[in-house]
Order: structure tokens, then C-alpha cells, then sequence
């Protein structure tokens, strides 16, 4: 990678020595075990800018929808809390065209964090010399991690032990063989989901700073154009099989 590949990079090299003695805090690679070096800390922290500009959008639409008598009345132009009413309606449509009404309210903080995340952080692709959070494996990878964990929690919580039982199959004589392949199922979900955002995320970045590079006015335009169907895209992805995992894991054992 360059050494000046944003202009986070070119910040934290002049802090270089504080992070390289600290990046052992980070520890090693989860794929090659590779030593982390101050370059490594760029990813975390463009997730922390992308988490800060989340706190301070909902912050400011908060702010707006405070006032019962005002919320009630649809701006009539493009601002914030237009965008994010729209954006969040689509995807609680879509967790509850998943999972249905009551449990799509229940677990829909999760479907909105990981929707909210995965956009803002794929649209800073856009900015010309912006840190592209999801680029980094470790990120879509915690990322997807957390929902892992998440949508198995929800799932002992409504159902128990009877969970852990549909992960046995429907006959108990079966539950050698079937045991195993759902486990594998299982922990496949969260490689998928990280490894899938990573690599469409880098490659897009990757493609747009090269044609940058070779000509900055005009020529990077199609590929932009580009960037937001995949950014769109990921993020729907993202959301949907979020929503999908937490309702197959919540759905109780009569359906």
C-alpha cells in the first residue's frame, strides 16, 4: 500500500513512532499472522470517524424530531432527517418483509447500526483521498462478528434450548450427521459477510484511485457512478442477510 494512500495516512505517519509502539495492542493477523505495524491503526480509526459522524447524524436529527407537533410534518426538501427517514423506513420494510412487524421493531437497532455503518463508511470511497473503513477485513470482519454473536444470542434467547435442537435436525437419529454441517453453516456466515464487503470495497477503491491517478477531471466519473451502485448494493446485501440470520435464528420451532 502507499505510504500517503489518504490523508489519515499522511496524519497519523507523523505520530508513526507513539503507534508503532502501541500496535502490539492490535495483535497479529487473523489470516498469516502478521505483526501489526502504525499503518495498521488506520482502519480503526476510520471506523471511529465514521462511528463519530453517526453520533453527531443522529444527534442533529434527533434534535429535529424532539418536537412532536414538527416530526409530524414531512420537510419538503432534501435535509438530513429526510434522508435518514428514508433511508431507515426502506430497511425496517425490509426487516419486516423478512421476519415480520413485531420482531422487525424488536431487532431493528441492529439492522439500522449495520445499515448506517456499512453506507457511510462505503460512501467515503467517494472522497477523493477519504480512508475507506470497509477496505479493511479486520473491520468487516468485526463487523460481521458482532452480528454472528448477536443473531445467535437472539436466537437462544426466544427459543432455548430448543435452538440448539433445531441445529440437530428433525429426527434425533439424524442429528450426527446434520449437527456438524449446521455448525459449519453457522461459521461460515460471518467470513462470508466480511470477506464479501472487503473485497468488493477494496476493488472499488482500488479501480477509482487508479483512474484518478491517470487522469483526475472526467474519466473517474463512470467508475464513481459505478462505486455508488456497489456501495448501494453492499449495503443492501449487508442488511438483508443481517436480517435474514436473526430471523432464522429467532423463528420458533413450530414454524
Amino acid at each position: 500500500m502507499p505510504s500517503h494512500s489518504s490523508w489519515l495516512t499522511l496524519l497519523l505517519e507523523h505520530i508513526k513512532d507513539t503507534l508503532e509502539h502501541n500496535a502490539h495492542h492490535l495483535g497479529t493477523s487473523f489470516i498469516g499472522q502478521q505483526e501489526p505495524t502504525w499503518h495498521s491503526w488506520e482502519p480503526v480509526i476510520a471506523s471511529l470517524l465514521v462511528m463519530a459522524l453517526l453520533v453527531v447524524v443522529a444527534t442533529v436529527v434527533r434534535a429535529k424530531l424532539a418536537d412532536p407537533e414538527q416530526a409530524v410534518v414531512p420537510e419538503d426538501r432534501l435535509t438530513l432527517r429526510t434522508f435518514c427517514e428514508a433511508f431507515l423506513g426502506y430497511f425496517y420494510d425490509l426487516a419486516k418483509s423478512v421476519m415480520g412487524p413485531e420482531r422487525a421493531k424488536k431487532y431493528f437497532h441492529v439492522i439500522a447500526g449495520a445499515a448506517m455503518f456499512v453506507f457511510f463508511s462505503n460512501v467515503l470511497a467517494l472522497v477523493p483521498g477519504f480512508p475507506v473503513a470497509t477496505s479493511s477485513l479486520s473491520v468487516t470482519f468485526g463487523c460481521a462478528l458482532v452480528v454472528f454473536l448477536l443473531f445467535n444470542l437472539y436466537g437462544l434467547q426466544e427459543n432455548g434450548v430448543g435452538y440448539i435442537k433445531h441445529l440437530m435436525g428433525p429426527k434425533w437419529w439424524l442429528a450426527w450427521l446434520i449437527f456438524p454441517i449446521e455448525i459449519i453453516s453457522l461459521c461460515v456466515r460471518p467470513v462470508t459477510l466480511a470477506v464479501r464487503l472487503m473485497m468488493n470495497m477494496s476493488v472499488d477503491h482500488l479501480i477509482l484511485g487508479t483512474f484518478m491517478g491517470l487522469i483526475a477531471v472526467l474519466l473517474p466519473l463512470p467508475v464513481m457512478l459505478l462505486g455508488c451502485l456497489v456501495i448501494v448494493v453492499q449495503t443492501l446485501v449487508f442488511s438483508l442477510l443481517t436480517a435474514i440470520y436473526i430471523g432464522l435464528a429467532t423463528e420458533h420451532e413450530e414454524h
